[in-house]
């Protein structure tokens, strides 16, 4: 091989590997205006490599009951992924994970606004919760559990 054709490889290579690396798993997340958290959320979703489109809403409701997420796992916010639903302050580990093992469930859902958890920062104070597997036909699961 000519050193030039050597030296014009060398320099497509990283072009050729940035074309098929693959691009960031997007996320849409669906909050209230005026929720900090909520935004905070999405910053540590960004944090770790996902792509984050953001839809502002007064009412969450609606979209929960359409991707069956039942009311008594309800969060502040709701994000979409590859077709899951997300409710809440969900770790984006187990967002990954979720994507890696693919069940044929709803989503994932943290209920409530457990202190800790990802946007829910206060210091080195942390409540303890599960991130709930939402099956379908309402058969529920822990997922992961997050100890003090």
């Amino acid at each position: 091989m000519k050193r030039r054709s050597l030296l014009g490889l060398l320099a497509a290579a990283p072009l050729a590997q940035s074309l098929t690396a693959r691009a960031a798993t997007q996320v849409q997340v669906y909050k209230n205006p005026s929720c900090g958290c909520c935004t905070a959320w999405a910053d540590h979703l960004k944090a770790a490599g996902f792509s984050v489109a953001v839809t502002e809403t007064d009412d969450t409701g609606p979209l929960r009951k359409r991707l069956g997420v039942p009311d008594r796992l309800a969060g502040c916010h709701t994000g979409v992924v590859e077709g899951y639903a997300l409710e809440g302050h969900v770790p984006a580990a187990e967002v990954k994970r979720l994507l890696a093992l693919k069940p044929d469930a709803v989503g994932l859902a943290v209920p409530g606004m457990p202190v800790g958890s990802p946007g829910m920062e206060y210091g080195d104070h942390k409540e303890p919760y599960q991130v709930i597997l939402i099956g379908r036909n309402a058969r529920d699961t822990v997922f992961a559990s997050y100890p003090r």
